[in-house]
């Protein structure tokens, strides 16, 4: 599958292993960096979504999305793990589901660009059996953000490369671990300033982040190519 990332931010907040560790499958083991693990809370837009070689659906290929994810292994592959997904466009919300096994959500979902900051604001949409769920629940996210410096990519070993190269993903069910791989050229990101004003998208999923100015990176376009889940033994192989 294609698409194209737009008007991303990274804000990313340090988490210690031991609330993070319940919360992750036990079959993916946490990653840290100099000590602590990290969450990243991440909007963007998405747009050009199609199967590669075919064109876009109208309706179906460009809309807003935020994530939750956290950084964990298997099998000496470094990859992401997310803890919620929020989508503005219904269908999407539901192939994401069906086909990648993610925990994705509808949400209402604006975005605006005025200048150089992009606002930006993500309410989700509760169903009755994501209400049953328990925890996920009130989440919300509003602020506004943008570059303050050029695009670079950054060095193998900082922690910015750390947080943002990864070119797979994880998800479980039913005991069994999945990955897809995810390719695009290295990140171009820039160092970002913003204003959250409100951010319980985390919390929603029982992590509570520190009270703590977060790590905030943007990322003007990204080209993505995703390739279909496949099941991954406990070994990696």
């Amino acid at each position: 599958m294609a698409q194209t990332w737009h008007d991303l931010l990274f804000a990313h907040w340090p988490v210690r292993s031991e609330d993070l560790r319940p919360l992750v499958p036990s079959q993916l083991a946490l990653e840290s960096f100099d000590g602590n693990c990290w969450v990243g809370v991440a909007p963007f837009r998405m747009s050009g979504i199609r199967l590669r070689g075919l064109p876009a659906l109208p309706g179906l290929s460009r809309f807003p999305e935020l994530n939750v994810r956290t950084y964990v292994t298997l099998g000496g592959k470094p990859g992401v793990y997310f803890f919620s997904l929020d989508a503005g466009n219904l269908p999407a919300v539901w192939a994401a589901r069906v086909f990648y096994r993610l925990p994705y959500f509808h949400a209402r979902m604006r975005v605006g660009i005025e200048d150089d900051w992009v606002t930006y604001s993500c309410q989700r949409r509760l169903s009755p059996k994501d209400e049953d769920r328990g925890n996920q629940q009130h989440a919300e996210f509003r602020g506004r953000y943008r570059p303050i410096a050029p695009a670079q990519v950054r060095k193998p070993g900082s922690l910015e490369h750390w947080l943002t190269e990864r070119y797979c993903l994880y998800t479980t069910r039913l005991g069994t671990a999945y990955r897809a791989e995810i390719h695009h050229q290295a990140w171009p990101l820039q160092d970002a300033e913003g204003e959250i004003l409100t951010n319980s998208m985390a919390l929603a999923s029982g992590i509570s982040v520190p009270q703590v100015r977060p790590i905030l990176h943007f990322a003007k376009k990204l080209e993505v190519l995703i390739w279909p889940l496949r099941r991954v033994s406990v070994s990696g192989e």
